[in-house]
């Protein structure tokens, strides 16, 4: 016991220390504050109707009516049923947000390298170089949590598979099971697919070295393992699973209809996104020197220069006040690179990559192959159309790949391999087995390289580059050649600033790792210091970008839009309508109203392209077959008021005529002047074109009305084609007729539509998704399968310890 206890002490020590770390970078949660993230402002926007309706019945809706008029909350924190790995995730992230993934970030990563048999105290420093990479904290600064998540849980998952391939069958298939299956539960699709080719490259280089080493059975034993394990954990979120690719077919991430866009241009076919849509934000090839500079080009899109910048003195010669220089010179554009807009730069550290470098000359064999192979394949991706050719082949020919934007994104995989490779470049160093010339000659080569870059940067700036950005001349046009010839002296500041800041990291640590081989230092010594250098790079960068000032209230955060006058007089309306804000954008809107516009990635396909075609154009016609009853605007004196759209077709009306058209094209062009009060549109098989007797005293009414279930009542003297405002969506919505089930189709590309009978009826549309029922009972399944593998694995473990 004694023995036990020591044994995991140290591993308490740093896990106690993580969570210090996280809380104190985070240190205003502790006041009860919570960070604004504008990413998680718009959810709570799009989400508000779906936990209101939690919180009044105690049921969950896989439907809102909130946003786009109307989509499923698959992909909006919707919770579904036996999903036990998901208590498993609140349980890890029990500290507050977003110091809960930067813990997440610490453990994963440490778990990792004590898997690769890495010491604890170097196991701790890999994990404070990868936990406190810029991009990993500037992600939590605005809100992508999904994305954090699942790049916290990314070395769970490798931590299971070495563990497999060292033939540890039992203990590497329950880790990657539950890995995977937290890995899953993060519902970041793109992150889990780029971590498959990290896992992909790690295979070829063990099975490169298992076919030199002739053990390809065991290879090919572990990897049958992995699979049966990652079966298992799709199982465990069976229902996110089959619910997020039952809504990916009908979203903007599948195939379009139409071929052709709004501005009447010719459509590019593709099954996915489109090239241009996909690569919008590439990395600069340029920019790859950010990796090792922090403000190589400029830092983030907007920057705070200060007092001492050539910009201040610009606007001080401007006549402006000190303070109104300072306020000016908060937001100057700084950024010169080829991206759009860029948060802040993917800063690895200076000192992280001068030990990932010496790496390269110590470290030898598969783990140095498949780091530096991971490495490599997610920069060049992430160049995006910046390197064409390899981003377009991966475009046409690889699965799933067209279905993920932002390309720049993947270099998440570089940033894993670098500090891993990093850390072995310290563990060889400490190898008393390894020549102490050879360390010595890898440290001059180190210096050499990464110094001297810093050198030729700092002497050789404005023969390099220009510091010219691309939208330069939009500056230099609006506000006068002075303005930009100010910044461009900042940015140069910023370059030679930073290039200096990491000449001095380099050569602190080439010194320390110097005195170590001269016996000058003692190993624990140099982790320290090591610690502390690490801990100053980042930190000090990260902080440029996230912290406390990203805090505020809680209320703020929870409630971050407040009712304006208009909000007020259209809640007054007990009625059933939609609204539409031409004040605001995002999910503001849909916090108050049933709205027709909203904040997501992945909207539904047709809904997306009837607004392109005609919402933003605002199409009257379109918005009254919407029920778009209230328009937001504002006066000339900038009051904002609600517009009473009288026009507005209702819930539900009766048609004269149901039209067939041959093509989505024509469809989606016919709705710019079509009637919808008398006539419908359609490219629905099995329908024909056909013309209805109208009764004119026939009626249709919402008796009850909610996001998952809506009631009508239907009386008319002749059978007719009724048309419902509502957006049809075949997976789950079920329609009753006197409580049969009745079938019903799509009209005006985008609304449900149904033959109704003579007589009084009560028609029910009920969202019934069978997907959740099939999802939930394979996830129980699945779990309880792993609960007896889980008993097993002990029982065999005890019994093999015992024996």
């Amino acid at each position: 016991m004694q023995f036990s206890v020591k044994k995991i002490l140290p591993h308490i020590l740093v896990l106690v220390g993580f969570i210090c770390i996280s809380l104190a970078y985070f240190s205003p949660v502790l006041k009860g504050k919570e960070i604004y993230q504008s990413d998680i402002k718009h959810y709570i926007g799009m989400s508000k109707q779906q936990k209101d309706y939690k919180e009044d019945t105690g049921e969950e809706t896989y439907w809102t009516n909130s946003a786009f008029g109307g989509m499923p909350t698959y992909q909006l924190g919707a919770n579904y049923p036996h999903n036990y790995i998901k208590q498993l995730d609140l349980t890890l992230r029990f500290l507050p947000r977003p110091a809960d993934y930067l813990f997440l970030y610490f453990i994963g990563f440490y778990i990792l390298l004590l898997t690769l048999k890495v010491d604890f105290k170097l196991a701790a420093l890999g994990a404070l170089a990868f936990g406190l990479s810029t991009y990993l904290i500037i992600i939590l600064g605005v809100g992508h949590n999904s994305k954090a998540h699942a790049i916290a849980y990314m070395p769970l998952v490798l931590s299971g598979i070495i563990l497999t391939f060292r033939k540890h069958y039992i203990s590497g298939f329950l880790l990657t099971v539950v890995a995977m299956a937290l890995e899953l539960v993060a519902n970041h699709f793109q992150m889990t697919y780029y971590l498959m080719f990290l896992v992909l490259v790690l295979g070829v280089a063990y099975f490169v070295d298992a076919y030199k080493k002739k053990l390809l059975q065991h290879y090919f034993k572990s990897v049958g393992i992995m699979v049966a394990a990652v079966i298992l954990a799709i199982g465990l979120n069976a229902t996110n699973i089959l619910a997020t690719q039952e809504y990916a077919a009908e979203s903007t991430r599948s195939q379009s209809d139409l071929s052709i866009n709004s501005d009447g241009s010719i459509k590019e076919a593709t099954s996915g996104l489109d090239k241009a849509y996909i690569t919008e934000y590439s990395y600069g090839i340029l920019e790859t020197f950010n990796l090792y500079i922090p403000r190589f080009l400029g830092g983030g899109s907007y920057e705070d220069v200060g007092k001492d910048s050539a910009s201040y003195d610009y606007f001080i010669g401007l006549g402006a006040t000190p303070l109104q220089a300072l306020e000016q010179v908060k937001q100057m554009p700084t950024y010169w690179g080829d991206q759009t807009i860029v948060e802040a730069p993917a800063y690895i550290g200076a000192v992280v990559l001068f030990l990932f470098v010496l790496a390269l000359f110590l470290v030898r064999g598969r783990l140095k192959w498949w780091l530096v192979g991971g490495t490599v394949l997610s920069l060049l991706l992430s160049y995006g159309k910046n390197l064409g050719f390899l981003t377009d082949f991966f475009i046409d020919f690889v699965p799933m790949y067209n279905k993920f934007r932002a390309v720049s994104s993947i270099q998440v995989i570089l940033e894993l391999c670098i500090p891993i490779l990093g850390i072995f470049g310290l563990v060889r160093l400490f190898n008393p087995l390894e020549k102490r010339e050879e360390k010595l000659k890898a440290l001059k080569y180190t210096a050499i390289i990464t110094a001297g870059l810093a050198v030729v940067f700092v002497l050789f700036k404005t023969s390099l580059f220009n510091f010219v950005g691309a939208n330069d001349g939009i500056y230099r046009q609006n506000y006068g050649p002075q303005f930009i010839d100010a910044v461009i002296k900042d940015r140069k500041a910023f370059f030679t600033q930073d290039s200096l800041r990491t000449l001095i990291l380099v050569l602190l640590s080439a010194g320390t790792i110097f005195m170590f081989l001269k016996e000058k230092l003692s190993e624990t010594l140099v982790i320290i210091i090591f610690a502390g250098l690490i801990v100053f790079d980042l930190v000090g960068v990260d902080r440029r970008y996230v912290n406390n000032d990203n805090f505020v209230s809680s209320i703020q955060v929870n409630k971050p839009y407040q009712a304006n006058a208009a909000d007020l007089e259209i809640q007054k309306d007990p009625g059933n309508f939609r609204v539409l804000d031409l004040t605001s954008g995002g999910a503001r809107a849909s916090y108050f109203h049933n709205s027709v516009s909203g904040y997501h990635a992945a909207k539904l396909k047709r809904f997306n392209e009837l607004y392109d075609f005609h919402i933003s154009q605002n199409n009257i016609n379109v918005l009254n077959m919407l029920n778009t009853k209230y328009i937001i605007a504002q006066d000339d004196d900038d009051t904002v008021f609600p517009y009473t759209n009288t026009d507005a077709n209702g819930n539900a009306w009766f048609v004269q005529k149901l039209e067939q058209v041959n093509d989505a094209n024509i469809e989606i062009l016919k709705l710019d002047s079509l009637n919808t009060k008398q006539v419908a549109l359609t490219t629905m098989k099995g329908l024909e074109s056909q013309t209805f007797p109208i009764d004119s005293s026939a009626t249709i009414q919402v008796e009850d009305y909610k996001p998952n279930y809506i009631k009508y009542q239907s009386e008319s003297n002749l059978a007719g084609f009724v048309v419902f405002s509502e957006i049809y969506y075949s997976h789950g919505w079920n329609v009753y007729i006197d409580g049969e089930l009745s079938p019903y189709t799509r009209v005006n590309y985008v609304l449900r539509a149904m033959n109704v009978p003579a007589g009084k009826h009560t028609i029910e549309f009920k969202f019934e998704p069978e997907v959740i029922k099939t999802g939930g009972l394979i996830a129980l399944a699945s779990s309880v399968i792993f609960g007896l593998l889980c008993l097993g694995g002990l029982y065999y473990g005890f019994k093999r310890k015992t024996d």
